[in-house]
Order: C-alpha cells, then structure tokens, then sequence
C-alpha cells in the first residue's frame, strides 16, 4: 500500500510540474508585438548581447590606448571607460605628462571623449596640447573602424 501510495504521489507531483511548466497561451491582436513572460530562470540567464555589455567604444578605447603607449598604464576599467595613466614623456618631446582618458559612450563621437591632461608635478597643459591628443585618438579610432569596414 505504501509503494502504491509513492507513486501514486510521485505522478501527481510530475503531472503538477509539467502543468506548470505550460504556461496558458493567450490570444493577442494581430500585429500586436509577442512579449515573453519573465520566470524565475531569467535571472541565472544572461540574454545580453556580449558586443553590447560593455558600454564604451571599442575603436575609442583602443585607439586611446595606442596612442598613449608611450605612458605607462595605472589603471584600466573598460566597464566605467576610464583609463589611467602614469608620467612619460611623448616621443620626440621633452615635457612628462600623465592623462586621465573617459571614454563615455559606445558612440564613435567626439562627445563620448574625454582626455585630461597633467603635466610634471601637477602643472596645467594648455587647451591645443590636450585637443590635439582627442583629435589623434579621434583619427586613430576613425581608421580602426574604416578598416573593420562597419561604416
């Protein structure tokens, strides 16, 4: 009686579980977009398009990043697009400076670069020095993507 009495409960909870796992169909008006209920499983899921998690340029990010391979790197987090450097000096330059690069957009767009620069012992750079760092990792960035070939 015992055994009749499992099994009898084990096919109960089976039969419970896939009527669960159903979920009703309703209908919608037609043309009316298909929205797919959430469940407690999309939380263990990640649905995210790998391209689109990080949310910083990939041409400004590595254009910033050779362009200044003179300086050496202090910090890196792709995931905020801030890059930190320490003091070096440029080629064929005779000043050190360090930059604070942010990159803040997954535009490719001026707007979604920032770049302070920092001269020895903390003195100011004039505003050409530092457009005309943007404006290298800009060109660099533009000619990353034009031989990807997304334009």
């Amino acid at each position: 009686m015992t055994r009749r009495a499992a099994r009898l409960t084990f096919t109960l909870m089976m039969v419970a579980g896939l009527a669960a796992c159903g979920g009703g169909q309703t209908q919608q008006a037609a043309g009316a977009p298909q929205q797919r209920e959430s469940t407690i499983w999309d939380l263990f899921s990640n649905r995210q398009n790998p391209n689109n998690a990080v949310a910083v340029n990939r041409y400004l990010w590595n254009a910033s990043l050779e362009v200044l391979n003179f300086l050496p790197i202090q910090t890196v987090d792709p995931f905020t697009g801030v890059i930190v450097t320490g003091y070096g000096t440029p080629p064929g330059g005779g000043r050190s400076y360090r930059a604070t690069v942010m990159v803040t957009d997954p535009a490719l767009d001026a707007r979604s670069l920032k770049v302070s620069l920092e001269g020895a012992g903390g003195s100011a750079v004039a505003a050409d020095t530092v457009r005309a760092v943007e404006d290298a990792i800009l060109t660099r960035a533009r000619q990353m993507r034009v031989r990807d070939g997304n334009l």
